[in-house]
């Protein structure tokens, strides 16, 4: 392109020893030598799964597993998961020793042997910092033995409140609290307080 030409449309050329001088495609005047006009291969960096954060588990969506995919879905391989090594179970009528997912899993199928169909429903959780208060009804035929009892045919329905301790994402200490007399009166083992003996038993 001539001289002329260049000044007709407007356009102002730079001549260095009478050459154009042609302008860097990476550079312009009005913009620092440090910014980069286009991408460089290596800029862009690649993040490893496994540094990035993962989200920690919800105490209550840890306490949640425990019901429905233990005991409803008898998953009993999961308990080592959401159960601690240390793990302390509390309350009425738990036999022998009750510390760790091993004696955890005992309870389980004790309760599974006795009530094949044995079902938790969650009325309601409470959770206060580290710990999950859950609201319990558990249902179930008495078809099997359960604590020296042979199996009746019996349903079983009853309330109970388990308070769970939860570090480092999984489950530390277990408070249960359920009405375990109510559940024999409803299998006809013992009698309703307050209700009169046959004559024979007088």
């Amino acid at each position: 392109m001539s001289r002329s030409r260049t000044k007709a449309m407007g356009l102002q050329t730079p001549i260095l020893g009478g050459r154009l001088k042609r302008a860097s495609p990476l550079t312009h005047p009005s913009i620092p030598d440090s910014v980069r006009l286009g991408p460089v291969s290596g800029d862009t960096a690649r993040i490893d799964p496994e540094e990035e954060d993962k989200m920690p588990a919800d105490p209550k969506s840890i306490v949640r597993r425990l019901y429905e995919e233990v005991w409803n879905k008898r998953k009993l391989q999961l308990t080592s998961e959401l159960v601690s090594p240390s793990h302390a179970l509390h309350g009425p009528n738990f036999s022998g020793s009750s510390i760790g997912p091993e004696a955890y899993k005992r309870e389980v199928a004790l309760f599974i042997a006795g009530f094949p169909d044995l079902r938790f429903t969650i009325e309601d959780t409470v959770t206060e910092e580290d710990r999950v208060v859950v609201c319990w009804i558990l249902s179930g035929t008495h078809k099997g033995e359960y604590m020296g009892t042979a199996a009746t045919n019996k349903k079983v329905s009853l309330e109970g409140i388990t308070i769970h301790h939860i570090a480092n994402e999984r489950i530390m200490d277990s408070y249960a609290i359920w009405d375990a007399w109510g559940m024999m009166q409803q299998l006809g083992v013992v009698k309703a307080l307050g209700q009169p003996q046959s004559a024979s038993a007088r």
